[in-house]
This record gives C-alpha cells, structure tokens and sequence, in this order.
C-alpha cells in the first residue's frame, strides 16, 4: 500500500517521526507539492495526507486508485469533500490536538501586548536599563488585567480553554455561542453578542469560519465596542474585516489587536494591518508546539489504522 504525504514539513520539519505511517505502507514525504504536481505525485496510491495542499475533484478523478484522504489539521476546505463521497473517499481530520496549544497562545498574546516583554528585554540588552537615570523605565503602558471582563466568541473547548486561563488570572469571563453548555457556565456567563461587543475590555475570537461568521469583527461591531478594547484572533483570518480594524487600531478606538492568523497566508505585503498601529501578528504558530504536532501525528496515523480496520474515525464526509 502506497501512502502520499504531499505537504509534510510544518507538520514534520525533522523533529518528530513518520514511523508509525511507515509501519502501514510505502510511505513517500514530501515537504510541499505545488498544484501542478498534485496528482502526479498521488499517482497510483491508495492513500494521501494533505496539510493545506488542495485535493480537487480533477484530482481524485486523475487518480482512480485513491482510497482514503488524510488531512493533517483541524480544517478541511482544501478537500472537495462531496466529491469524495461520491467516489467513496472518506476524509478525516484531526479536531482536537491543539486545543491547549492554541488557548495558551491566546493569552501569550495578550500578555505581551499588556507588557511588551521582548521589547523591554531588547532595551536591556541594548545598554538603555544600564545609562537610565532612574531605577526603572517603560516604554508603553503597562496594563493589569485582574477584575478586567474578556469576551469570548465562540466558547468551544479552546474558547473555554482560553477563558479558563484568563479566570485564573483574575479576568471576569464572557462568551457568546451558539450552543451553550455547562462546562462553559462553570468559566464564565454566557451573553449575547450585542453585550459582549459593549461590555468586554478584550475579545478573543475562537470561532469556526461559517458564512455566519465571516467579518463578525468590521466596522459595525467595532462601533459598538468600548474605546481602547483589545482584539485577539488566532482562530480564522476572515474573521475579521482587515480594513476595519487597521482604521480602528490607527484612530485609538481598538487599543490593539493580536493575530495569529490573517485572510490571505502566507500574509501579502499590502495587507493594511502590517501598518496598523499596535498591532501583533505571528505567522500562525498557535498550532505549532511540539505536543501538539506530536498528537496530530498520533491521531492521523490512528485514523488510517481505525480506516484499515473499517473502523474509520474522524471522517467529515460520512
């Protein structure tokens, strides 16, 4: 059995292993696979893992022999998901690996927009703590969040975990949802959107990418948000109405904003929030901890196990 990884590097840049895919097949990796190559490189195998490469319907259809589609991730829009069932490809993702990764990440944000840590320890070691006049200096405000509210949107398990971690730091916890349960209750109090927007000094968006969803943050939601409130999204990029935020974070009506994920990525060079006033953007490493990767791999080469046992798990297009 032939088995396909056609984007394996930000999953596996050398650090974990691939034993347990090499155990059930013929396993070739690639680091990246560029449209172009896509089918070819699928060729003849019976399986194939995808990260954010695209797996078309033209694809399936120029590899006959493809019985089943991993993807390496929680996502899954870069599959035709219909056109596999028809074909009677299951798709299976990975949906809860990083859960704690991405929560912690969350609140790593906010921190350092609260006290620019890595700035101060540049100005350190570049001499300016060593010629001050006084026994201290700071160079941007320096904010306490104790008794603070946090508004979270979309209060899933990494909601929750992001709310669990802003409770134990003092935070009042807020969270807007369509479906609410009582592990969220024991976090925080669940309000309509309307309140969250007007009432939270930070919101942290943790929310799928649904047509209901997409630009939830733009010019209209902004508007009814508090003067100086802070935005964090390392969720989906389109979320937010990039545009909108960059006017507010440079009129001072969002005090600043913490991204790890944008609408277009790799980020383009015209995107307006690279000249946004305070405004933190990663390039998308909220997933990235080794833990986390590590229970991706676990769980993809589980999914093809449970598959191979016709057992399969984790499929999205049942």
């Amino acid at each position: 059995m032939k088995i396909i990884i056609l984007d394996g590097y930000t999953e596996n840049p050398g650090d974990l292993s691939w034993a347990g895919l090499e155990a059930l097949g013929e396993l070739t990796v690639y680091e990246r696979t560029p449209a172009s190559e896509v089918a070819k490189r699928i060729g003849d195998a019976e399986i194939v893992y995808t990260n954010k490469t695209p797996i078309t319907r033209e694809t399936m259809d120029a590899c006959p022999n493809l019985k089943f589609i991993g993807v390496l991730a929680t996502g899954y829009n870069i599959v035709d998901v219909a056109a596999a069932k028809e074909k009677g490809i299951p798709v299976t993702n990975i949906p809860t690996y990083g859960t704690a990764a991405v929560g912690q990440f969350a609140i790593a944000m906010l921190l350092e927009i609260c006290h620019h840590v890595a700035h101060h320890s540049d100005a350190v070691h570049e001499g300016r703590w060593a010629s001050c006049p006084d026994w201290c200096f700071w160079d941007y405000p320096l904010i306490e969040l104790a008794e603070k509210t946090i508004g979270v949107i979309g209060f899933g398990r990494i909601g929750q975990t992001t709310g669990r971690i802003a409770k134990a730091m003092g935070m009042k916890v807020i969270a807007y949802d369509a479906v609410e349960n009582d592990s969220g209750r024991e976090i925080g109090q669940y309000v309509d959107l309307d309140t969250l927007l007007r009432t939270s000094d930070v919101i942290a968006l943790h929310c799928p990418l649904f047509p209901e969803t997409e630009g939830i943050i733009n010019r209209d939601t902004i508007a009814k948000m508090k003067d100086g409130v802070i935005i964090l999204n390392n969720s989906r990029g389109p979320l937010i109405v990039e545009q909108d935020l960059c006017d507010a974070l440079n009129s001072g009506k969002v005090f600043a904003a913490g991204l790890d994920v944008v609408s277009t990525e790799p980020i383009k060079p015209d995107n307006p929030l690279l000249k946004a006033k305070n405004c933190l953007i990663t390039p998308h490493i909220s997933w990235a901890p080794k833990e986390s990767r590590q229970r991706l791999m676990d769980v993809a080469v589980e999914n093809l196990r449970a598959y191979l046992r016709s057992e399969a798990v984790n499929v999205v297009n049942p």
